[in-house]
């Protein structure tokens, strides 16, 4: 049985990482699909993640949206699974599903008790190649997602800030389109649109699958075998390469809405990815970002909310996974009665501060033991090494920089956390914003704009 399960599909011979945190064995079928698993025996279940190398900087120019679309109609039937079926038997098995579109890739992710690992698989597989698009399921789920953007951006401040944000930082670069599309182009997206991109990306060479739970490698190499194996290879478009980076637009922006009752302050800096680093700046800054964060004990909290009592709630955010420049970005809510503009001089006095004393190496080292453990408590979960792996494989790193990840962390100086954060704060490319209350509404206007919406409940992924 195993030869002639060999002969069909040619696998290669797996290979474990030699340290790190998942320990995953890995094999590639012969069609160029790439398997991670991930055994953890704490219960009897499995999650799979299947992780497509396309998101929305793949799409064809003024089709904006179109990737976030065809995720929307993978859930649409194939010539085995009837339209809205897949999600319905799942359930039925007591498992749970869903899936998600970035810039750089779309995953789709079940969980099930471990002995419906085949089931969910050939689902899976199922869906790679045999997905039926038609007008009359197309046309109506193209309406779900415009529903999506009018309710999580078009009539949410918040998404219009954040989309404004992007723009201005990213300009004349992919990652200032926003993964949902403009909407004036989503309404022009046909069935035919969705059919020429599945043709062209979802292929299982251009996957990375991922099961961890309750199984064994040679299990999942059966499995594998029977079903993604039986997957023709296709000819997947070339990924687009990035253009060069121009700076902001401006570097502040203002947005006022009668919704709003919270100010709120937001900065993002460009920043280096993994991919775009030209030294390990991007583990420097990821360390910075906990360092000023880090929950109660990051800096920026016991600086501007303990201490100076400005702020009531901070945030600190970098994703070094991308396949272009990323952003770090630092949000901040201003106390009750405190002005917005006093809030950012406060921040940006701190920032200058740290930059010019640097950074207490206690804190660097304090951040670096955090950042590790969280690594350590990963483990437990069925469904970080689908996320980890899937992030780093779809954008073109390896299952050995995943499992290097915490040694890079501790090899972090503190000379270059305080150098990552002198070239954040001494860059030109940054975008200030201001999300504030219309100034000019009345108590009555704020009131009736702040009642919640009776809209329908949609079936949004």
């Amino acid at each position: 049985m195993f030869l002639r399960i060999f002969f069909i599909c040619l696998l290669f011979f797996p290979t474990a990482a030699s340290a790190g945190v998942f320990f995953p064995q890995t094999f590639t079928l012969a069609n160029g699909l790439q398997v991670i698993v991930v055994p953890n025996h704490l219960a009897p279940a499995v999650t799979q993640m299947v992780w497509y190398k396309v998101g929305s900087i793949d799409e064809v120019p003024n089709k904006s949206g179109l990737a976030h679309y065809l995720e929307h109609l993978m859930f649409r039937g194939t010539t085995d699974i009837p339209p809205g079926e897949f999600s319905k038997i799942l359930a039925a098995q007591g498992g749970n599903d869903n899936a998600f579109t970035t810039y750089d890739f779309t995953a789709f992710h079940e969980t099930v008790a471990s002995d419906r690992l085949a089931m969910i698989m050939q689902m899976e597989a199922d869906r790679m190649q045999n997905l039926d698009i038609k007008v009359e399921t197309a046309t109506p789920e193209l309406s779900v997602v415009l529903d999506e953007r009018q309710e999580r951006t078009d009539n949410n401040p918040q998404g219009k800030f954040e989309e404004q944000l992007g723009k201005t930082l990213f300009p004349n670069y992919p990652y200032g389109i926003p993964v949902i599309g403009w909407r004036s182009e989503i309404e022009k997206l046909t069935a035919d649109d969705a059919k020429d991109f599945y043709k062209h990306h979802y292929a299982p060479n251009n996957v990375v699958v991922i099961i961890s739970g309750d199984v064994s490698l040679d299990e999942v190499m059966r499995l594998a075998a029977a079903t993604y194996g039986r997957l023709p290879r296709v000819d997947v478009t070339p990924r687009p390469i990035f253009p060069k980076l121009s700076e902001p637009t401006k570097n502040l922006i203002e947005v006022t809405d009668i919704r709003v009752q919270q100010p709120h302050l937001e900065l993002h800096f460009v920043a280096p990815s993994y991919a775009t680093q030209k030294g390990r700046e991007a583990y420097a800054l990821e360390v910075l970002n906990e360092t000023l964060d880090g929950g109660e004990v990051g800096l920026l909290y016991r600086q501007l909310v303990v201490k100076e009592k400005l702020a009531s709630g901070v945030d600190v955010d970098y994703d070094p996974d991308a396949r272009g420049a990323s952003s770090f970005s630092i949000s901040l809510e201003p106390a009750p009665d405190i002005d917005i503009k006093v809030l950012e001089q406060a921040l940006w006095h701190e920032l200058k501060d740290l930059d010019r004393t640097g950074i207490d190496k206690k804190e660097i080292a304090l951040a670096q033991s955090r950042l590790q453990r969280s690594a350590i408590f990963a483990r437990d979960s069925l469904l970080a090494p689908g996320y980890v792996f899937g992030q780093a494989l779809a954008i073109g790193h390896t299952v050995d920089d995943v499992e290097a990840w915490p040694d890079r962390i501790k090899a972090v100086t503190p000379q270059e956390v305080d150098t990552a954060l002198h070239h954040l704060i001494n860059s030109h490319d940054y975008v200030m914003g201001f999300l504030l209350p219309d100034p000019n509404a009345t108590p009555e206007a704020r009131a009736a704009a702040s009642e919640p919406s009776h809209a329908h409940e949609l079936g949004i992924r």
